[in-house]
């Protein structure tokens, strides 16, 4: 069930006329009243044929009416107006019900507490099978304002428990840490002029795919300006920035001029303060620009990163530098999806989409604590080409195991969006690993290892992973996984240890393919060869007692050091 609460209106007779009529598509029928704060001499034009809309508005309008006579200073904003709708897949409610429930929902507003005989005036038309409307003038009997803050809050608590009272669908609860959602004349607007997006959707798009790239909010500002992004600064005398708002291109008022959306509007984490905490951490020595990082190295250094994760979340009781660290994995996610190639940007975009709302809760991020992370993710940003394919399919199976790590946080805290979002973002990851591992599966399987080799490396799985060596003997990759570990094995390394080191970077136990799962993690452990100590002695030690080469000489020339006299040379030598 969820009730929203609209902005406080003027024109009661105005709302009225909404509820009372058919609607824009002819979709609202019986419009009536099935609550209100009194139910003697209550006019109510669906019922009583002589009652009139304005009836009804004077009515409620009473103490308003009183107030502004006796009061120099009117109140304009006394319209207080929250939907309240059923899910689709919930029975239908009696209008006793629907009365029941509005009741309780103007009482956790503070719209009539119980037992209060001088609250505010209201009611509750219901035009629709799965809605109701509830309508109040916020001016109490007695000429003061009821105290509604936070009374979103408290008709959301109120609104969880009616859903297990009457047998309906279960909500999560909200924490304030999600973005609000689009309201019908955006979502017109957008579908007018063929957006898919709303101005609001679309804005904070743009400044999360700017952050891996920026180290602070004027580089930010300037960076989006670069995008064809209008920009509104709020500065103070002094000139320093204060806040900000950002415009779409195209998105006009009706006199032409450009509508604005401060940063706050556009998600809780991206207020000038939050932004500038969040990117103000790299020291700028260490931007990647400066140290002008390899392509390949900055992709590797990223799974590095990422293999620390599961310590930094699970390890201890800093849940500060847990949140850092996840809101930092959104950034890396974000990075990666621009710089992947074609074919898998749908799928990590999606992801990264989805995983915004991990990224943020009530805790509040110590994010100096997530630096190598966050420098990882502006290493790839700052890069000019892609990795090879098993770099990147390491990559984003590590990000999976990092997604899922974030979604169990937050299940551990509480935090029933971020995990749902979370676990959105895995799917996304999952398909997105599946598409980049794919080329890289049938190459090794092609190159498939003889029967001896499998037998050797089986007992080798069998040793290290006991409990899930069945399921990875019999995943489909496991040719592919013997072929690696043999590669592997003549560059000097042990396929004892790989996978010994491979499971324990990733449990196996809620992976869908393990043998896929060993195949990523080893592509990124063996990619170099082991050092032979041996032959590095050998060579060093044959090195040294050879004489150092001299100087060809052209055919006929002596030598210039053999033709030099020597009392010449010892004269040289004073």
């Amino acid at each position: 069930m969820i009730a929203a609460i609209k902005p406080a209106g003027s024109n009661t007779r105005g709302l009225l006329a909404y509820l009372y009529s058919l609607g824009t598509h002819d979709q609202h029928f019986d419009p009536h009243i099935v609550a209100a704060f009194a139910t003697l001499g209550m006019p109510d034009p669906g019922r009583d044929e002589n009652a009139t809309l304005t009836q009804l508005a004077r009515h409620l309008d009473e103490p308003v009416r009183l107030r502004n006579s006796e009061f120099g200073r009117k109140v304009t904003d006394h319209v207080w107006h929250c939907p309240v709708r059923a899910a689709p897949e919930d029975r239908h409610l009696t209008d006793t019900e629907w009365g029941e429930i509005a009741q309780r929902i103007v009482e956790a507003a503070s719209i009539a507490p119980p037992g209060d005989d001088l609250a505010c005036r209201w009611i509750a038309v219901r035009h629709a099978d799965d809605h109701i409307h509830i309508l109040a003038t916020t001016v109490r009997e007695d000429g003061r304002r009821p105290k509604l803050h936070d009374s979103g809050i408290r008709v959301g608590d109120a609104c969880r428990r009616i859903e297990k009272d009457y047998g309906l669908r279960r909500l999560k609860k909200g924490d304030r840490t999600g973005t609000r959602a689009p309201t019908q004349a955006e979502m017109h607007k957008a579908s007018r002029l063929g957006w898919e997006q709303t101005s609001r959707q679309w804005l904070e798009d743009r400044v999360r795919a700017a952050i891996p790239h920026v180290t602070d909010t004027e580089e930010l500002l300037a960076y989006l300006a670069a995008d064809d992004i209008t920009v509104k600064p709020r500065r103070g005398p002094s000139g320093d920035l204060l806040g900000y708002a950002l415009g779409r291109p195209g998105d006009l008022n009706k006199d032409g001029e450009q509508i604005f959306h401060p940063g706050g509007k556009l998600a809780p984490d991206l207020t000038l303060p939050k932004l500038r905490a969040r990117l103000e951490t790299t020291r700028p020595e260490e931007h990647p620009t400066a140290r002008r990082t390899h392509p390949a190295t900055a992709w590797h250094r990223a799974t590095s990163a990422l293999d620390t994760l599961h310590t930094e979340i699970t390890n201890g009781e800093d849940s500060a530098r847990a949140q850092a660290h996840i809101a930092a994995l959104g950034e890396l996610l974000e990075a990666t999806a621009q710089q992947a190639p074609a074919q898998l940007q749908a799928e990590l975009r999606a992801a990264s989409r989805a995983f915004a709302r991990a990224q943020r809760s009530q805790i509040r991020a110590e994010n100096r604590a997530a630096h190598t992370l966050r420098t990882a993710a502006r290493d790839i940003a700052h890069t000019a080409t892609g990795p090879d394919g098993s770099t990147l399919a390491a990559l984003v199976a590590a990000l999976v195991w990092a997604a899922i790590i974030a979604g169990r946080w937050h299940e551990a805290r509480g935090h029933a969006h971020q995990a749902d979002a979370a676990h959105q973002a895995v799917q996304h990851l999952q398909a997105a690993t599946d598409q980049a591992l794919s080329p890289q599966l049938t190459a090794l399987e092609h190159r498939s290892s003889g029967d001896k080799t499998r037998s050797t490396l089986a007992r080798d799985v069998r040793a290290v992973v006991p409990d899930h060596a069945d399921r990875i003997l019999t995943d489909p990759a496991w040719p592919a996984l013997t072929t690696l570990l043999t590669d592997a094995e003549a560059r000097g390394h042990h396929p004892h240890q790989l996978l010994k080191e491979a499971a324990a970077q990733r449990e196996l136990a809620t992976a869908r393919q393990p043998a896929r799962v060993l195949i990523t993690r080893i592509q990124h452990t063996a990619r170099n060869p082991i050092t032979n100590h041996r032959a590095e002695a050998a060579r060093s030690r044959t090195t040294q007692a050879m004489p150092p080469p001299r100087s060809p000489q052209p055919d006929g020339l002596p030598s210039t050091r053999a033709s030099l006299p020597t009392d010449l040379g010892r004269r040289s030598r004073r």
